[in-house]
């Protein structure tokens, strides 16, 4: 798939990124670049393998999930700015 100048343009201007005129070109190549590089991608066959979440098989460590305060109630308010009566106080926002 090739990208030309004024869609490079357009996804630059959708990206919020400045790109100068004489940069327009190359831009557009990296994108086409990119995008082959996706197509060749997708002609690699994958039927029947498993994703996995790394290159090593090994089972991720998991933790009992239980709900506690923390106790730490002391420890979060000492970097508020204003805390009264164990909560963050703030400024009031709606009359």
């Amino acid at each position: 798939m090739s990208i030309d100048i004024e869609t490079a343009a357009r996804v630059a201007k959708l990206a919020r990124i400045r790109v100068e005129d004489d940069a327009l070109p190359a831009l557009a190549q990296e994108f086409s670049n990119i995008l082959g590089f996706i197509e060749q991608l997708n002609e690699v066959d994958v039927d029947g393998v498993d994703p996995m979440v790394s290159v090593t098989p090994m089972r991720l460590k998991r933790r009992e999930d239980g709900v506690t305060d923390g106790n730490q109630q002391a420890a979060v308010l000492s970097n508020a700015p204003d805390a009264r009566e164990g909560f963050f106080a703030v400024p009031k926002v709606v009359e």
